[in-house]
């Protein structure tokens, strides 16, 4: 399996340090809001990963951060806290919002066949490990207290732009969003573990430390969560491409720091999903939720799908028209899956042949997890020529990774058609209630003759009859809903 590396930018054959097990942390939400699907985008592409892992036969452990506390409005450490910034917006508490919108994430993943990582962890629930951590790095020189706040010294490092070769001028957090520098660090690239002085009077969420009352950076949470959980040395760390800089540098600074060694040994970022007007956010435009689109009648499976047909390394670009064509493609695909499923004879399962098909499959996610390849692979086993059976075994497997409920979908589509058409026959054989009014009863057994002649394509009948009826002062107007008449 080659997989590219985001830290060395190189693409690698995947070698994990442990024969036949995974070792995987994905950067969780900050549950201060809904996520929205350019969010859910890179949750949907480390879940194709994660099974895919599991499908080729690796034990795997995912792990996940839930953000609770901590995470500014800007990755600088600077601005409101979000989930505060939430408490005020939802007129709750930190923790009233934290567990509604942790709720609602899930619920979203759900809705996606997002897996639920083996491990999901809350900040707020390992204040003593970020404190243990934070003591280590102080003891070590790598750390600072300034100003009621312990800083990470990034002057300490031989490296600190690991993932890009930049210049510190170029990146000088604190003109980024209009706010103004920490004068509390020593060098522009530093980054608070710790604030003991809270930037507001409401702060919620504080705990004692050996610096003082207060609350842990955002950066250091995942460190100590993905070594708490996964050990000293890390095999896949995911997440999406704004969290390279600076919040996975951060992290790759801090624990190597503390460790003494390298930490993990692949990074995975997920490209952005924009719309026409630039990357997607909470902030800008229509907040673009997994409801929403259910609400505009949606199907959240064909929102996977818009997903899978793009490469994860490539920004993909959301429009109502592109779901639409990609909620059209899902039907079809489905459609045709159906059919297989209606064949009567079926034949058996040729163990070649499908290893053939999933030769296909396989050597498309080993290829960079080419989920639009992938997808590919499942048309071609609509196309061969194999047995019913072949197939349906080949799309069951294949959904294994995909999850696109394929199987499942197409029997629901089956029993929808064959509803369809046994309430359309129902309807045929149904006897028509006429008027009682005899003269009513007359006109009316005339249009039904009528009906029943250009159902069975006598047009010459239903003419005659409409001639007739007019003769009588009757005319006759045809609507998709049926035939109505009226007085000339």
């Amino acid at each position: 399996m080659i997989l590219y590396n985001t830290l060395t930018h190189t693409r690698d054959e995947f070698v994990p340090n442990e024969p036949g097990k995974v070792s995987m942390y994905t950067c969780g939400p900050t549950v201060y809001h809904y996520a929205h699907i350019g969010n859910l985008r890179t949750y949907i592409m480390e879940d194709i990963l994660d099974r895919y892992l599991r499908y080729s036969g690796y034990k795997v452990k995912r792990v996940m951060n839930i953000t609770d506390v901590g995470h500014l409005t800007s990755d600088g450490d600077t601005g409101e806290d979000k989930m505060v910034k939430g408490a005020k917006r939802e007129h709750k508490t930190v923790m009233e919002i934290a567990q509604f919108f942790t709720d609602a994430f899930f619920a979203d993943c759900e809705k996606l066949n997002i897996r639920r990582p083996d491990v999901i962890q809350p900040a707020t629930g390992c204040i003593d490990d970020f404190i243990k951590v934070i003591t280590v790095l102080l003891e070590k020189g790598y750390a600072y207290e300034a100003g009621g706040n312990i800083y990470f010294d990034t002057s300490k490092l031989e490296q600190y732009y690991v993932f890009h070769d930049f210049a510190e001028e170029d990146l000088e957090v604190g003109v980024r969003e209009g706010v103004e520098a920490d004068g509390n660090k020593r060098n522009k690239a530093d980054f608070v573990l710790w604030f003991t002085k809270s930037k507001f009077e409401d702060q919620e969420l504080k705990w004692d430390s050996p610096w003082g009352v207060g609350y842990p950076g955002w950066h250091i949470e995942c460190s100590c969560i993905a070594m708490k959980y996964l050990g000293e040395r890390m095999d896949i760390h995911c997440g999406g491409i704004d969290n390279a800089f600076p919040h996975h540098t951060n992290e790759i600074a801090q624990s190597e720091a503390y460790l003494g060694h390298k930490w993990c040994n692949w990074w995975m970022h997920v490209l952005h999903l924009n719309t026409n007007s630039g990357k997607m956010s909470k902030s800008s435009g229509e907040f673009l939720t997994v409801s929403l689109l259910e609400s505009k009648g949606y199907d959240p499976m064909a929102y996977r799908f818009f997903c899978l047909q793009s490469h994860y390394r490539k920004n993909l670009v959301f429009t109502y028209e592109n779901l639409d064509n990609a909620q059209g493609a899902y039907r079809k695909l489905v459609a045709k899956i159906a059919s297989v499923l209606r064949e009567k004879d079926r034949g058996t399962v040729d163990a070649e042949a499908l290893a053939a098909l999933k030769a296909k499959f396989v050597a498309a996610l080993d290829n960079d997890l080419n989920s639009s390849l992938a997808v590919t692979a499942l048309y071609d086993v609509l196309k061969a020529s194999a047995s019913a059976a072949t197939k349906l075994a080949a799309v069951e497997d294949f959904d294994k990774v995909l999850m696109l409920n394929l199987v499942l979908a197409a029997k629901k589509f089956i029993a929808d058609e064959d509803a369809k058409a046994a309430a359309a026959k129902a309807a045929e054989s149904a006897a028509p209630v006429f008027s009682d009014d005899p003269a009513i009863r007359a006109i009316e057994e005339k249009i039904y003759a009528r009906a029943q002649a250009k159902k069975a394509k006598n047009f010459a009948e239903a003419d005659r009859i409409r001639a007739e009826l007019l003769a009588e002062g009757i005319v006759l107007t045809d609507t998709a809903q049926g035939t109505t008449w009226s007085k000339a």
